[in-house]
């Protein structure tokens, strides 16, 4: 008992003595001044995004977004990717919910995967939700490579979307009607001119053959009526189809999947009646008149979809996180060259749909984007050269900026002094970087611009090829009025109406970034940067 005693008092003293100096032996680093900063630092991703949404664990693989017209908000469902899947049971149906398409709230695991390696659904695939007479639906794909057919559409209901039943008895297979059992994916809902619910799906024809799209109706949700095959672009697979009708027009939007810089990207059709729209393929391909081919978005956005409130319609697809060993490999790992692609999820992206009176679509900024990035922080000059009272003139001129936050709302208007003048926006980029990224606004040719992405310094590779934008004209007055929002390492770039591009660029936060020109003169104002 002594030796107890004793032993507490010793414990007790060692820790009043700790206490008596721990203000003298362990009052930690002083506080950088990182705003009188402007070297490099190689900063980190947080875990979890929160305006380009990214769950604390894993990644956003392909949305199914829709309006949920109960609750007043949209559901977006998502296939949750983790770091390390099962080999053949992996992608669970998430989903977050959103009145805005700016800020998110979780509602975890709305579909498991199967139950076992033999279960048709042992994965899920991509489909969408639907809501008819207070019911639910989710149509998935069902993926097994041990089952007859590695692809089947299979169905899942709910009364609350938070307790949801797979219908064990009810599967669309595809030899039935003769497409391929191995691709037979991604199935879509919209109604169609005639008040019926109508089905596309994504596959190929029993025996080979280019893609096609199954197209399926019913009147009820709950049986389907096989109506026949719509075609698609030559032998490109067109994923994640999206058909809707927005004012006097439809549309087709959809992913096309072909392994090449060219392609992979987010792309849309239209015409003025349904049937119409489908001979746009059937007939086609019928490109959408806008100069680039329905081109929505860089190889930065993919399986996107859209929803509609019934005043606005967004459009969510995923930026793809990047593989490397520092932020340089990474940001230069776009997955370029014919066969290649890049990796498969990453980050919830969202815009606005702009509809043209043409009937053409770009993509713009989310209203409440500029709400939630409401905290302004000064623009300071840290370094230039070529520039004076906004005004940057000659080759290699540049204005360069303090160091931004984890999220950030840049704008700014740029005015160029001919019809060739070229600018940039640079990130990463330090005092000492000897490598940093540039978004180009490049002069394709008089009347065209594109942006390009392009690691720039003296030991920059230039170029970034498969990491550019799509053509659009040159503003007839020369002004480009310029919106970019960040949150970590994900970035969306737009250009008056016309232009929207989706980047990841690793290393954005807490480095200084930059306005470049080359060669000619642009005059720089409204230099604005806000954050949440």
């Amino acid at each position: 008992m002594k030796t107890m005693i004793y032993s507490v008092f010793a414990l007790m003293l060692s820790a009043s003595v700790l206490t008596a100096c721990s203000d003298e032996e362990f009052s930690g680093d002083p506080a950088k001044d990182w705003n009188g900063t402007t070297t490099f630092f190689a900063s980190t991703d947080a875990a979890g995004f929160g305006t380009f949404y990214t769950p604390a664990v894993g990644r956003v693989g392909d949305p199914m977004p829709f309006y949920d017209q109960k609750s007043g908000d949209f559901k977006v469902l998502y296939l949750q990717e983790f770091i390390n899947n099962m080999t053949y049971r992996f992608h669970p149906i998430w989903a977050v919910s959103t009145k805005d398409g700016a800020n998110y709230e979780s509602l975890g695991e709305l579909l498991a995967y199967g139950a076992n390696d033999y279960q048709q659904d042992a994965a899920l695939g991509t489909g969408c939700a639907y809501e008819k007479d207070g019911t639910y639906y989710i149509y998935y794909t069902g993926h097994n490579g041990n089952c007859k057919n590695r692809e089947v559409v299979m169905r899942a209901t709910s009364t609350d979307f938070k307790t949801w039943t797979k219908d064990e008895l009810w599967t669309l297979n595809g030899p039935d009607y003769g497409y391929s059992g191995n691709d037979f994916r991604d199935p879509q809902i919209f109604v169609a001119d005639d008040n019926l619910y109508h089905m596309v799906i994504s596959t190929y024809p029993n025996g080979g053959g280019d893609p096609v799209f199954a197209e399926f109706k019913s009147n009820d949700m709950k049986n389907w009526e096989h109506v026949g095959r719509i075609r698609m672009i030559w032998d490109r697979m067109l994923e994640c189809p999206d058909i809707f009708k927005m004012g006097d027009y439809w549309y087709i939007v959809f992913s096309e999947s072909y392994r090449a810089n060219w392609s992979r990207k987010v792309k849309y059709m239209v015409a003025s009646t349904y049937e119409e729209l489908k001979n746009c393929l059937n007939d086609g391909p019928k490109w959408a008149p806008d100069g680039h081919e329905g081109v929505l978005d860089s190889r930065s956005l993919y399986a996107a979809k859209t929803a509609s409130n019934g005043t606005d319609r967004y459009i969510w697809g995923w930026c793809p996180f990047r593989s490397g060993s520092d932020i340089h490999e990474k940001n230069t790992n776009v997955g370029a060259g014919d066969g290649n692609e890049p990796n498969w999820s990453g980050a919830l992206v969202c815009h606005k749909v702009i509809q043209h009176n043409d009937g053409t679509l770009t993509l713009g900024a989310v209203p409440a984007m500029a709400a939630k990035y409401n905290q302004t922080v000064n623009a300071t000059v840290m370094e230039s050269n070529g520039y004076n009272n906004g005004s940057l003139s000659g080759d290699g001129a540049y204005v360069l900026y303090n160091r931004l936050g984890t999220a950030n709302h840049i704008s700014f208007t740029v005015k160029t002094s001919n019809n060739w003048d070229k600018f940039g926006v640079s990130f990463v980029r330090g005092t000492d970087s000897k490598k940093y990224y540039t978004m180009v606004v490049n002069p394709e040719w008089e009347d065209g611009r594109k942006i390009n992405l392009e690691q720039e310094g003296e030991e920059g590779k230039g170029f970034i090829e498969a990491a550019d934008g799509y053509n659009f004209a040159r503003p007839s007055d020369n002004v480009y009025n310029i919106d970019i929002y960040t949150d970590n390492s994900v970035l969306t770039l737009y250009i008056n109406d016309v232009c929207a591009y989706t980047q990841r660029i690793y290393g954005i936060q807490k480095n200084c970034w930059s306005i470049n020109n080359y060669g000619g003169s642009i005059t720089v104002s409204d230099v604005k940067v806000s954050q949440q």
